[in-house]
């Protein structure tokens, strides 16, 4: 994990650079879904709003949807995952990256977790 994560308690990451952010599945979230064999994610220029489904992914063992950790506009989808879906499982918080958006509330980024407390939350509720 990185200190410069930021958590939601639905387990996606952000890494947040000025007005904009990497968003992501946490190490833990990859875990528990396994061997991951396909991702549905967002087209470029749609809105986000914080804690809204912005794609679809699925495992040998379940399907999960992904939630926003941010409100803001797409402005990159990791394509590499529409045919190496398994980079979420091998590097979930570098190359398993899923969309890049341009932050329209940056306000919202203090509701969200550091490493430490997400570890908390993770150790409380599992």
């Amino acid at each position: 994990m990185a200190e410069d994560l930021r958590f939601a308690k639905t387990h996606e990451w952000a890494k947040i650079s000025g007005e904009e952010a990497i968003i992501g599945i946490s190490d833990y979230a990859q875990a528990e879904l396994g061997d991951v064999v396909f991702v549905e994610l967002p087209e470029i220029g749609k809105q986000l709003k914080q804690g809204e489904q912005f794609g679809t992914i699925e495992s040998t063992k379940a399907a999960s949807e992904l939630y926003s950790p941010l409100s803001g506009k797409v402005t990159a989808v990791n394509e590499e995952l529409t045919n190496s879906p398994q980079l979420v499982n091998e590097d979930p918080l570098g190359k398993g990256w899923m969309v890049q958006i341009k932050i329209s509330s940056p306000q919202e980024a203090g509701g969200l977790l550091t490493e430490q407390e997400y570890k908390e939350y993770l150790e409380k509720e599992h």
